[in-house]
């Protein structure tokens, strides 16, 4: 089955090599192609995609809005939002994660990785890495995450949100705690649904804005 992109962006040159690119792509197609947030919440309500590959600077409605509107009005299950942007280090990049998106990429990413990234989001992996993550957080963190709703974990289920806070897939979560692959995402599962998070760059944002991973420390191997 293949994973359905709506590409947005208000560049033409960008937006017409990325739908190639996906239209080229084995296991790809394109849903759709917006030229602003409007037309992208638009197109997603109808054409319900797998994943929308979002533009954040564009003029009207911007992708922040845009990426709250989709996934607020989405039905189950929800599109995975990639970010694009030209600096990777942006406070609107922090923001698109702690509403919801499932990651980001600059736009000079080589196209066989963002194949690869499109398909690492839909398989339930986050797409950060902990060296962007650490800057974000340091950067562009508040502490804003209630701590006590932490409570409501299990100790597994803590220690999950932690290692997912550190980078770590769902293998190599399994490995590091003895557990299938299978039983790890039902912990991230259960974890994200007690939290209220709707993505698991959500998570990781909570994971270090709960203080359970300290940005400047080491991440988890």
């Amino acid at each position: 089955m293949s994973i359905r992109v709506l590409v947005v962006d208000d560049q033409p040159l960008i937006r017409a090599g990325l739908v190639a690119l996906f239209r080229a792509a084995d296991g790809l197609e394109v849903a759709g192609e917006a030229v602003d947030g409007e037309q992208a919440v638009a197109l997603a309500a109808e054409t319900r995609p797998d994943v929308v590959l979002m533009d954040i600077r564009m003029p009207g409605l911007d992708g922040l809005a845009a990426t709250r509107r989709i996934l607020a009005s989405a039905v189950t299950p929800l599109p995975k939002v990639i970010v694009l942007t030209t600096f990777d280090l942006d406070e609107y990049v922090y923001t698109a994660l702690s509403d919801g998106a499932s990651g980001f990429l600059l736009k000079d990413t080589p196209p066989q990785r963002i194949i690869t990234a499109v398909r690492t989001i839909v398989d339930g992996d986050v797409l950060l890495a902990p060296r962007i993550t650490h800057r974000l957080v340091e950067t562009y963190g508040q502490r804003s995450f209630d701590t006590s709703r932490l409570a409501g974990l299990t100790a597994r289920e803590t220690e999950v949100l932690r290692l997912v806070g550190n980078g770590l897939s769902n293998a190599q979560i399994a490995g590091r705690l003895v557990l299938s692959e299978a039983t790890v995402k039902t912990h991230v599962k259960r974890t994200m649904g007690k939290l209220g998070l709707s993505s698991r760059a959500q998570a990781v944002v909570a994971a270090y804005e709960s203080g359970l991973v300290v940005p400047g420390t080491p991440p988890v191997r």
